[in-house]
């Protein structure tokens, strides 16, 4: 490990930490380990993701970029039809721009941020 350091978890800001903390754990399976006023914390299947609670945060617009995209995750799922079901069913919104629909979608989670659904998944070839 080049000078100790290694990867704890992504932390993401929103409006509210605890309500995006909550939409992860459903729609992996994981669940919300920590909370306070302004932080939440998801563990789940692949690991930690932090949640940050920022009163100033704008959604980012994708495709076009008047507020630009910092992040984005991707999520491997073996069927594109169940896990578009499982992440619509918990909140998230399908973009009509998809790029690359014959393996990946793209949605927005419940504070707009862009994540994608794919089957391609190089780790696994």
């Amino acid at each position: 490990m080049a000078g100790g350091i290694r990867l704890s978890s992504p932390t993401i800001n929103c409006l509210d930490a605890l309500a995006l903390a909550g939409f992860y754990a459903q729609i992996t399976g994981g669940r919300v380990v920590y909370t306070d006023p302004v932080w939440a914390t998801m563990n789940g299947p692949g690991g930690r993701i932090d949640f940050q609670t920022d009163p100033a945060y704008v959604p980012p617009t994708w495709p076009e970029s008047t507020v630009p995209i910092q992040f984005h995750l991707d999520f491997y799922v073996e069927d594109l039809a169940a896990g578009e079901a499982t992440v619509l069913a918990a909140g998230a919104t399908r973009y009509a721009h998809q790029p690359n629909s014959d393996h990946c979608l793209v949605f927005a989670d419940p504070a707009g941020h862009p994540f994608c659904l794919s089957t391609w998944d190089m780790l696994e070839k």
